[in-house]
């Protein structure tokens, strides 16, 4: 044998891999977390050929929110259902969303979910807001008076178009 092969090689330690991902917040993971969970039970139901029962989970969802923000996402929620018949209820990074086709169209964060000062109705790429070269696609909630709910309900029905 050779010399080199008699000599125990000096063995270095490495830390175990830090699991945290720099840059995101413990509720950021969740929400990835809960937005992969998503996928899964969503492709399950798939594979069982059973329908995605989407308005189940927001309902659920919804329900286990904290005060205020329970009932400002009941309120979107009935909105949505009024105005927008077309758009599908669903979770997404686990928060209540409504999609078209698959996409998701608009969606409320609670103030909870990220530690905000107020809740959050969002809308994605996939809503026809469109208005010139600039327009909003997120309004901050506090409360939700009707001047406020017939505002959301006439930018869903944009947003559908």
């Amino acid at each position: 044998m050779s010399p080199a092969k008699d000599t125990p090689k000096a063995t270095r330690r490495t830390p175990a891999p830090d699991r945290t991902v720099p840059g995101f917040t413990a509720e950021e993971r969740a929400a990835m977390q809960e937005r992969r969970d998503e996928l899964k039970a969503s492709a399950r139901r798939a594979a069982r050929g059973a329908g995605d029962n989407g308005e189940h989970a927001v309902l659920a969802k919804i329900a286990a929110m904290p005060e205020p923000d329970r009932t400002l996402a009941e309120r979107i929620h009935a909105i949505v259902k009024a105005s927008a018949p077309i758009l599908a209820p669903r979770l997404w990074y686990g928060m209540p969303a409504y999609a078209r086709d698959g996409r998701v169209v608009c969606f409320f964060q609670g103030a909870h979910k990220f530690k905000t000062r107020y809740a959050t109705l969002g809308f994605s790429d996939a809503a026809s807001l469109d208005d010139g070269a600039m327009w909003p696609v997120a309004y901050a909630l506090t409360t939700l008076t009707d001047a406020d709910a017939a505002r959301i309900a006439a930018l869903l029905q944009q947003a559908v178009r």
